[in-house]
């Protein structure tokens, strides 16, 4: 890998982590209702990439329930714990989407799991539980749980993802208006307030949801999934671990987020574990996916 390429992944690992503080202050200094929020942020990739909605695909159905779980129903369940939790919490917990895939793959796809494997689950979920008691976890708990729920569906998409062969582009267009089309209906019935949050703040909560949309979904995944076909994937997906590190470090500056020693060292054994399951590739799950398990 060259130094641009480093450098070009570290900035795709960025912002990823600056979308976790962007959709905090988006649910909660700016007051977007969670589920609004992930809907423009799906009909902003829907718009973006409407070309690539063109013809439908085949196997529809599963391929909509797959883009819905890594994208808009991920993200929605996100969003819902960040009115709660913290970010640097927050990017911990997303750590288990890691073991949740190889957990999945284990039950649905009969994917086998030698030691090393099973090892690094058990750090993880060790390191995350480690975490969550600290007092900044605990004080979240009821967001993370959420966030956890995020981690769960995402991985479940990670896995169904290995049998769909549609391009990356045509995947997060097809993610992006599946979602859209879902997300809308539960916001408006679920939530209230959603124009006149919006109308608030609208420079604020536009830029947000470009960023989330066209930046993070359209701009740094179309790079990532270009790496990967530069490059080694047993390189590229350890190196994504630089995420959670971003976002702890962001939300202590952003977001004011109170990170005590237990919360980093629950933060560093999780971390230590997603690369032993990395670094252990199996068959039936796509590895790009399991330290970014939402599209």
């Amino acid at each position: 890998m060259t130094f641009r390429s480093f450098l070009m992944l570290v900035g795709i690992c960025l912002v990823w982590s600056m979308n976790t503080i962007v959709s905090k202050l988006a649910v909660s200094d700016i007051g977007l209702p969670p589920l609004f929020y992930a809907t423009l942020r799906s009909l902003v990739v829907a718009l973006a990439l409407l070309p690539w909605l063109r013809p439908l695909p085949d196997r529809f159905l599963f391929i909509a329930s797959v883009a819905l779980a890594v994208s808009g129903g991920s993200f929605a369940l996100l969003f819902i714990g960040l009115t709660d939790a913290n970010p640097s919490a927050a990017g911990i917990v997303s750590l288990t989407g890691a073991p949740l895939t190889v957990l999945f793959a284990i039950i649905l796809l009969r994917e086998k799991v030698h030691w090393r494997r099973a090892l690094g689950i058990a750090m993880t979920f060790l390191g995350v539980g480690i975490a969550v008691a600290s007092p900044t976890g605990w004080q979240s708990s009821v967001g993370l749980l959420f966030v956890g729920a995020s981690s769960v569906v995402g991985a479940l998409g990670s896995v169904g993802l290995k049998r769909i062969t549609l391009e990356p582009l045509r995947m997060q267009a097809w993610a992006g208006a599946v979602s859209a089309i879902v997300l809308l209906p539960l916001s408006l019935v679920t939530e209230q307030g959603q124009l006149a949050a919006f109308g608030a703040d609208p420079l604020h909560a536009m830029a947000a949801v470009l960023f989330s949309g066209l930046v993070v979904s359209v701009g740094a995944h179309t790079l990532y999934f270009r790496m990967l076909n530069e490059h080694d994937v047993n390189l590229i997906a350890p190196l994504t671990l630089m995420t959670p590190v971003f976002t702890v470090l962001l939300g202590v500056w952003l977001t004011g987020d109170a990170v005590g020693p237990t919360l980093v060292a629950g933060a560093l054994v999780a971390a230590a574990g997603v690369l032993v399951i990395v670094l252990r590739p199996g068959r039936n799950y796509l590895k790009a996916m399991l330290v970014r398990t939402r599209l």
